[in-house]
């Protein structure tokens, strides 16, 4: 899609952000939206500050994700205002006010140092709704601060994506497919965690504190590690597996891609196959009306299958669900909502007012438990894994009689499995996003 054609899905998903915030402020008794953009906080008994994130909420509204303290003014009939934060500094070079097409929706004020008392002036209106972090608001905002009522609603609303949020998603997965690529292709080349990962962000022209999250990079034993934090400088003596969960954002919306790949053919490489083929058949389940605690435990039943038919456990799928084998190995969640931010809020809410969904009984790290609806966007990601923690408490209790212990130690040398991608729920076929882009990119090649 060319940019034109974005710029008009903007101006959509503005109106539809516009209805749904209108119907929220007339139901919570508020006037007029305020948000705070956000601004990092200093590092102890220094005078650098820590990498800056901007409020989702914020960027909901703009697609302003690297300056922090702006503020974005919304009044029900009126185009929203944005303070754009522009002060006079030799430190640092100011952010360049926005010129983009994008900005025709907007009004965008530049102001040396935009407070909130100014942004109730610019409102002009009495009973206004503060959003953002609370050292960043005045004392007279307390009562209106985050009001819980409203954001239960906001977030809500926000798991169910506009045509132009979509898009950006579309746009984020085709960066991170860029940047797997070349990874893989770095790992195979016998570079280190380290050097991957600077190719990785090389391929998407993005900085490391521009990622959504912080990849994970993992070779061999590391892969174990759910969510491993460093980056070797050098390669092992021997490469085995590489595992690589690494996203990237367009316009701040989040892709979170994961891939496992084994150094050679083999006994590992196949079970990545198995679970492969797996995955994909979860994907086929985010459909409307399907509730995504069933995706989760469908996908318990059929990493089983997998278990079993490798000789790794001696039961099939629902009873090695039931027996709680297979959380030995898959002890996570099967997915996430997925957008502004990479655990998108509202995951296990059941209604505008808040109401939870519980998770299944023995799964307590579930983040979404939601019923499907056509536009929201999930993640899909089983994994097979050999953590040395679960598997001890596993070898000590009943289940440890299910398990082949030797098939264990062989494959323990590989760390673990994950495949990620990230998919729109539709009425029929699901729409594959990072399927999707890494097909581009072969088609491309």
């Amino acid at each position: 899609m060319h940019e034109a054609g974005l710029d008009k899905l903007y101006s959509e998903h503005l109106r539809t952000l516009a209805r749904r915030t209108d119907a929220v402020l007339a139901a919570t008794r508020f006037d007029a939206l305020v948000i705070h953009a956000g601004a990092p906080p200093m590092l102890f008994l220094d005078d650098q500050a820590y990498p800056y994130k901007v409020n989702p909420h914020f960027k909901a509204w703009v697609p302003i994700i690297d300056n922090p303290g702006c503020i974005l003014i919304y009044v029900p009939g009126r185009a929203p205002h944005v303070l754009f934060h522009r002060p006079e500094d030799y430190w640092h070079k100011p952010a360049s006010v926005p010129r983009e097409r994008w900005t025709e929706q907007v009004v965008i004020t530049p102001l040396a140092n935009p407070t909130l008392e100014g942004a109730v002036y610019w409102t002009g209106l009495g009973r206004v709704a503060f959003i953002g972090p609370s050292e960043a608001l005045p004392d007279a905002a307390a009562g209106s601060l985050n009001d819980p009522d409203l954001l239960k609603k906001l977030h809500y609303d926000r798991a169910v994506k506009t045509p132009y949020e979509l898009e950006c998603m579309r746009r984020a997965n085709a960066l991170g497919a860029r940047g797997h690529r070349a990874a893989l292709a770095a790992f195979l080349d016998g570079a280190s965690e380290y050097a991957t990962q600077m190719r990785y962000l090389e391929a998407c022209e993005q900085r490391e504190e521009e990622m959504p999250y912080n990849n994970i990079v993992a070779y061999n034993e590391n892969a174990s590690v759910l969510h491993y934090q460093h980056l070797e400088r050098r390669p092992p003596d021997s490469l085995r597996s590489f595992l690589i969960d690494a996203g990237a954002q367009f316009r701040g919306y989040a892709a979170d891609i994961t891939r496992t790949y084994a150094a050679a053919p083999g006994f590992f490489s196949d079970l990545i196959a198995a679970l492969n083929t797996a995955q994909l058949r979860m994907c086929d389940e985010i459909v409307t009306g399907r509730d995504y605690r069933e995706v989760h435990l469908s996908a318990h039943r059929l990493i089983g299958d997998v278990l079993e038919q490798i000789g790794l456990i001696t039961l099939e799928g629902q009873a090695a669900l039931e027996a709680g084998v297979t959380s030995v190995f898959f002890p996570h969640g099967i997915g996430h909502l997925l957008g502004l931010q990479v655990h998108d809020v509202g995951g296990v809410m059941g209604d505008s007012q808040g109401a939870e969904l519980s998770r299944p009984e023995g799964h307590p790290y579930l983040r979404l438990t939601r019923m499907l609806e056509p536009g929201v966007v999930v993640t899909v990601e089983p994994g097979i894994y050999f953590i040395d923690s679960l598997l001890k408490a596993a070898r000590d209790d009943a289940r440890g009689s299910h398990i082949d212990w030797s098939m264990v130690e062989r494959l323990r040398p590989y760390g673990g499995i994950r495949i990620e991608d990230n998919v729109v729920t539709t009425d029929n076929v699901p729409e594959n996003m990072t399927r999707d882009a890494f097909a581009g990119i072969t088609a491309a090649a």
